[in-house]
């Protein structure tokens, strides 16, 4: 069967289920669709070691009786279990409370994207499974054999996902997407004189198979990651500039969209409560969200045409110049604020939205990486966190940390076992440098930052 009827039947029957529940009983209905493949080959010391590939299907439906909503869920689409999803979720509606801010967007919300955003590439599909395999083969050989130092391996692999989703509601909003995705990466294992171990890891990812790197420069970025870290020492505790590279950057910026998460807001569970139009970072700080970037004709991997509501995706300045500028909101977070969505609903296929980001990034500054650290006499690099020591409520920040110490503003040797410490609010107005090197590998980017003045525990 074609991939246009599947869709085609797949839409016929998300509102077939809408109708039942209106007929049931449902004053208001939503049924979300998804269908989806996935492939994964791990190859590790040359051999293939577990390969995996699935197809799943699923519907969702969410119900309103009045004031009153539950969802329920399935992946068998027969005639009896669409019934069970249908009377499941109007009976399990009328025994819950009554909740004032439930319900629909109204119908004036919805919308879509126009246009081919470019999140499917039929070539994920295409690309033989041997050829796969090959390439996870390819990037763990590329970096086992860099340098004889690498004497073990967690592995290559390689990954392909596709799906497809389909929202309908009874407000008359249609829509669907397909997106694509493929991967893969090295986790090489280094020993030293010693004995001592360390590893790293590297990967490239992608919408299409044409925008991979090769598997060689991947596996030889994991081997240099990997070898860098040999023969780490600690350092003592004290306060200096530390250097954020931007795969820790990235997280650290990612606490800027959970702070101004609606759900957090509403609750009173986040240091950014009663902060719109407020100096929450300094000047130099400028946090978008955008589920609408394309690149080069490719969508970014936060990219989609709507929300998980039918709400068109947008582009959202969080912070400009330090002053927060919006909350990101669903419906029903934005109702509870007395605001408006931002389209930032996420979908899963039961409960109620959640919030989600789109393409999610700190804007970049003008210096390279290299002056970032050139203007350091002794600070820290840090390249991988570890823990959760993040407070939401208070901003106290706290986490495990690795990387390279900077001596006269060069890399002078690596570093492990360390914690570093600060507070969310005074850390974003203590960024003093960002770095012009802001490359999307995922739905949410920053460059490498400096911030001044932070706690370093070591030995």
């Amino acid at each position: 069967m074609h991939a246009e009827q599947i869709a085609s039947d797949l839409k016929v029957l998300a509102s077939h289920v809408l109708a039942k529940a209106l007929k049931a009983g449902a004053t208001d209905a939503e049924a979300v669709v998804y269908e989806g493949d996935e492939f994964s080959a791990l190859v590790r010391l040359g051999q293939v070691e577990t390969l995996k590939e699935s197809g799943s299907r699923a519907i969702g439906l969410r119900v309103f009786v009045g004031q009153r909503t539950a969802s329920t869920s399935s992946s068998d689409f027969s005639a009896e279990s669409i019934k069970r999803l249908v009377d499941g979720a109007i009976t399990l509606a009328k025994i819950t409370s009554e909740d004032p801010f439930a319900g629909l967007p109204e119908a004036d919300e919805f919308g879509q994207v126009e246009g081919d955003q470019g999140l499917y590439f039929e070539d994920v599909n295409e690309m033989p499974p041997a050829e796969r395999i090959e390439t996870a083969r390819r990037v763990e050989a590329a970096a086992m054999d860099y340098d004889t130092r690498i004497q073990n391996s967690g592995g290559g692999d390689f990954d392909t996902a596709t799906s497809h989703k389909i929202l309908v509601n009874s407000r008359g909003f249609v829509g669907e997407y397909r997106r694509s995705y493929c991967g893969f990466s090295a986790m090489p294992i280094a020993v030293d004189e010693k004995g001592g171990m360390q590893r790293n890891y590297w990967y490239s990812a992608a919408r299409t198979t044409r925008k991979l790197e090769s598997p060689e420069e991947i596996g030889h970025e994991a081997a240099r990651r990997t070898l860098a870290r040999l023969g780490a020492r600690q350092v003592k505790t004290q306060k200096a500039p530390v250097v954020f590279s931007p795969e820790i950057a990235r997280s650290i910026i990612g606490n800027i969209f959970e702070a101004a998460n609606g759900d957090s807001i509403y609750r009173n569970a986040s240091f950014f409560c009663d902060q719109l139009g407020q100096q929450v970072a300094g000047e130099n700080i400028t946090v978008v969200d955008d589920g609408t970037m394309i690149f080069d004709g490719i969508g970014g991997f936060g990219t989609s045409p709507f929300d998980g509501e039918g709400l068109p995706t947008r582009r959202t300045v969080l912070i400009e110049n330090g002053i927060l500028k919006n909350y990101v909101l669903n419906t029903y977070t934005a109702r509870k604020l007395g605001m408006k969505s931002t389209g930032n609903a996420s979908r899963g296929l039961a409960g109620n939205p959640g919030i989600g980001a789109g393409n999610f990034y700190l804007e970049p500054g003008t210096l390279t990486p290299e002056q970032l650290i050139g203007d350091v006499k002794n600070g820290l690099y840090v390249t991988e966190t570890m823990g959760f020591g993040v407070n939401l409520v208070t901003g106290d920040y706290s986490q495990g940390a690795s990387g390279m110490w900077i001596e006269n503003g060069e890399l002078a040797y690596p570093v492990e076992e360390i914690t570093i410490a600060g507070n969310l609010k005074d850390m974003y107005k203590n960024i003093v440098a960002i770095g012009n090197d802001l490359v999307f590998r995922g739905s949410s980017a920053a460059p490498t930052i400096r911030i001044e003045g932070m706690t370093i525990a070591g030995a």
